[in-house]
């Protein structure tokens, strides 16, 4: 069987009647292939009896195939070919592995294939029916051998090409043929969700630069903009080419134009709104590439971060997720010395200073909060320089250190939570003991994981903010740490503690040299803390 076949038919733009007198072309065709398949199965001895059977067979089938040319083609008659072509399909492996050396054996049942192949071509002109093709993920991994060597013969024939080129073509206006871009968007999330290596090569055929302009064109939201905002979302994950790629196609600005919409007005509908929350994901996969972030910066998308937090409309939630992806790390110093330019210290310490109610309402969790507005300030102390780092540690001395007792309330609560989870990971690390079982390497490393999503990650976070502006020269402020932390029986020790577990696992995917200089820094500043 060759998938390539399938996959590279042209279908007829409408069949032409023939006039009295007229040869028919395919009877021809179907004469010349049982003539060849006759010489190939005779000896030169004779005939050979079975040959004359599936000769007899292709006439016979061929006059089949005339009599159902007529008969229309619905999503029944298409599962009944997808069945009938897995059985044949089935059968004929089975006879090639029993007769290997035996093509007798098995043509009969090679024939039946190519008939039902035949048959399926004409599913290329209907788009509607595309997805029954590819129903669902659970299908896939049903049988994964043979999905694999599917999606194999598909991605060697640039099957996302094709499925590009197609969609192109469409009307999005009839149903029919919207409903034939929403299929194949299907097929290609299937694809992606059993083969995550192959969103790299469907980038590549196009599938990015169609998303971006379906996302980006001036028509009614619908199905197919949510399908394709999710779509963008799984090339982005975990992918440094498609980010690079999306950098290079100006999809930046896409994303945020398309963005800006949610500024001043909400969504409209749950399915609006997910598509903004895709879109919001999308855009915080782009900036973990550093040159993302600098076109995150030309296309003033601090400016539209900023203003979102200022509107209080659902958007505030995301925006405050993509202002920590766009800050973090040294990457972020020019994004964090133009958030103080634009007077974002203005807007984010009213975050710090108390969780709004209306995060609550929209479901998201004080801790999430709390970590974006943390994880901004760290940034912001790590990256500053002259001017603006100034300002922003001004920021902490003014209403009498209102903000560093703020700073101090957070530390002891996610202290407590903290606690709470280790003594939950002992209790199991004990019992484990008892049990005979080994604790290695793979084991700490989840109740690492776990401790950090405990709060540990928000408290080392909180902890490097102290020890930072506890560092700043600035008297005041070290005072007020200490004081807090002598009155609620706190312990420098502990926070010294937490920054030391902190600068070990830093420096997750970076550079060597990178970790070693940041560890370096860090405890400098617990020498003088």
């Amino acid at each position: 069987m060759d998938v390539g076949e399938l996959l590279n038919y042209q279908p007829d733009r409408g069949a032409k009647r023939l006039r009295a007198g007229e040869d028919d072309d395919d009877d021809n065709r179907s004469k010349k292939s049982g003539r060849e398949l006759t010489r190939h199965l005779e000896g030169e001895d004779g005939e050979d009896p079975s040959g004359k059977r599936i000769l007899e067979k292709l006439m016979v089938d061929g006059d089949d195939a005339d009599d159902q040319e007529g008969e229309p083609v619905d999503e029944s008659s298409v599962k009944k070919m997808i069945l009938t072509f897995e059985k044949r399909s089935y059968k004929n492996q089975e006879l090639r592995i029993k007769f290997p050396d035996n093509p007798e054996k098995f043509m009969e049942t090679e024939l039946d294939l190519n008939d039902i192949i035949q048959e399926m071509h004409v599913i290329a002109t209907m788009p509607d029916l595309y997805h029954l093709l590819l129903t669902d993920i659970d299908t896939l991994h049903e049988s994964e051998e043979g999905a694999e060597v599917l999606i194999d013969s598909l991605l060697e024939g640039q099957v996302v090409a094709l499925l590009v080129q197609n969609m192109e073509r469409l009307d999005e206006q009839v149903k029919e043929e919207s409903d034939g871009v929403y299929n194949t968007l299907a097929i290609i999330e299937n694809m992606a969700e059993f083969r995550p290596g192959m969103c790299t090569e469907a980038a590549q055929q196009g599938l990015m630069q169609w998303l971006l302009k379906r996302i980006k064109a001036k028509i009614p939201f619908d199905a197919n903009k949510l399908y394709c905002s999710e779509i963008l979302a799984i090339l982005l994950q975990n992918n440094d080419s498609t980010r690079e790629l999306l950098g290079e196609l100006d999809g930046i600005d896409v994303l945020l134009q398309q963005l800006s919409v949610f500024k001043r007005h909400n969504p409209a509908t749950a399915e609006e709104q997910e598509m903004m929350e895709n879109l919001f994901d999308a855009l915080c996969s782009c900036l973990m590439l550093a040159a993302n972030r600098e076109r995150f910066l030309k296309g003033e998308g601090l400016q539209l971060m900023n203003l979102m937090l200022r509107e209080k409309k659902m958007s505030r939630t995301s925006a405050l997720k993509v202002l920590d992806h766009g800050m973090i790390g040294p990457e972020g110093s020019d994004n964090c010395h133009k958030f103080v330019d634009i007077l974002g210290l203005r807007t984010i310490f009213p975050l710090f200073m108390k969780t709004p109610k209306k995060m609550r309402k929209a479901g998201s969790a004080d801790k999430e909060h709390e970590e974006h507005v943390c994880s901004i300030i760290a940034s912001c102390l790590r990256n500053l320089k002259a001017q603006q780092r100034t300002r922003l540690l001004s920021k902490f001395t003014e209403n009498d250190c209102e903000k560093v007792d703020r700073l101090m309330e957070l530390h002891f609560k996610y202290l407590e939570a903290v606690q709470q989870a280790d003594k939950r990971i002992e209790g199991e690390k004990h019992e484990m003991v008892k049990r005979g079982e080994i604790l290695d390497d793979v084991m700490e490393d989840e109740f690492y994981l776990r401790r950090l999503d405990a709060g540990l990650f928000v408290l080392q976070l909180l902890c490097y903010i102290m020890v930072e502006i506890s560092n700043s020269g600035i008297s005041q402020l070290q005072q007020r740490v200490h004081q807090i932390l002598n009155l609620r029986g706190g312990s420098v020790k502990v926070v010294r503690h937490i920054m030391r577990e902190y600068a070990e696992n830093i420096g997750d995917g970076k550079s060597e040299e990178f970790k070693e200089s940041e560890q370096k820094r860090i405890m400098d500043l617990l020498e003088n803390f």
